[in-house]
């Protein structure tokens, strides 16, 4: 899975090279939000400043903040596709890595079943799927780099907290401890789901294979095998969605009540009226960024749920071959 790609000289500028430029180019996305943040700063406190006082703001004052947005927005978005492109390049190298691989090997796996669906659709997901949460874990380090001493600057204007009181850099370690909180809890509800998808790709493999046997020989695909088989995927599924909405209704909790945490930290000096909008406006969004890397597991649960099943099966393939 990992050796056919970044460890062979054939696909040294794909895999170590491009790796370097994802990585670059992610944490110049992760700058580029760092200054729309500080630019929420400034804009909100135009706003409070216009509300506040009739005509003490020009209008050629607000459109310049507007296009200074706008100039930052373009480049990201530039930015976003030239990276787009490349990733999907990216992974399919990957994929195609794994193929030669496994292919070379295949008098050793065909034996195996679903070995089709391994070489041709496993290789597929996984190249794809440790590409996306990479770049997510890499996106999530570089912004704490980038936010936290952000947010340490940003919490120097709030000292006092409901229910603590008095508490130094307290905004850092809420979200540490919101974050840390919400995964533990997550990873305790959803035990049982990464090996009921293993389990789930097994069944589908078992009914998908009989449909082929089917297509060359009339005497396999029977509708009592069939049907056997399809009660085997129903019954799995069915399991799924009981596990699922447990978890789903777990996550979507703790994530709606998580948006309001900062609100109800800051709740003291809003009501104190120490701080203007627009350091409030950066203060939220600085402390839902570094909150939001510190939750990386609880927004990709159910996709690590299902790499820990692709990575199972593949697992299983490359014992074979040995």
């Amino acid at each position: 899975m990992f050796q056919s790609f970044f460890l062979n000289r054939k696909w040294f500028l794909w895999s170590i090279i491009g790796s370097i430029f994802l990585i670059s180019s992610t944490w110049g996305k992760v700058q580029i939000d760092v200054i729309i943040n500080k630019w929420f700063g400034s804009f909100y406190n135009l706003l409070q400043k216009a509300l506040t006082k009739p005509n003490s703001v020009t209008i050629n004052e607000y459109f310049e903040q507007i296009m200074i947005f706008v100039k930052y927005a373009g480049i990201y978005v530039v930015v976003v596709i030239v990276v787009e492109f490349f990733t999907r390049h990216y992974v399919f190298r990957w994929r195609q890595a794994m193929n030669e691989y496994y292919t070379k090997n295949w008098f050793k796996l065909r034996h195996i079943e679903g070995a089709a669906q391994r070489l041709q659709e496993d290789t597929m997901r996984f190249a794809r799927i440790v590409e996306t949460l990479g770049i997510e874990f890499v996106r999530s380090i570089l912004t704490l780099i980038a936010f936290i001493p952000l947010l340490f600057e940003l919490g120097k204007n709030i000292t006092k907290y409901p229910f603590f009181g008095e508490v130094t850099n307290g905004l850092v370690y809420l979200a540490i401890i919101s974050a840390l909180v919400g995964t533990v809890f997550l990873a305790i509800i959803g035990v049982k789901l990464p090996m009921l998808e293993f389990h789930n790709q097994r069944v589908e493999a078992a009914f998908r294979k009989e449909l082929v046997y089917g297509e060359d020989n009339e005497s396999r695909a029977e509708v009592l095998k069939l049907s056997q088989l399809f009660d085997d995927v129903r019954k799995n599924y069915f399991k799924l969605y009981f596990h699922y909405l447990y978890f789903d209704l777990a996550k979507w909790s703790y994530l709606q009540f998580s948006a309001m945490i900062p609100y109800i930290a800051l709740a003291p000096t809003v009501i104190a009226g120490t701080i203007t909008f627009g350091i409030m406006q950066q203060i939220v969004r600085a402390f839902s960024r570094v909150e939001a890397s510190f939750q990386l597991l609880v927004y990709s649960w159910s996709t690590i749920i299902e790499l820990m099943s692709i990575y199972k099966r593949l697992k299983s393939f490359e014992n074979q071959m040995k």
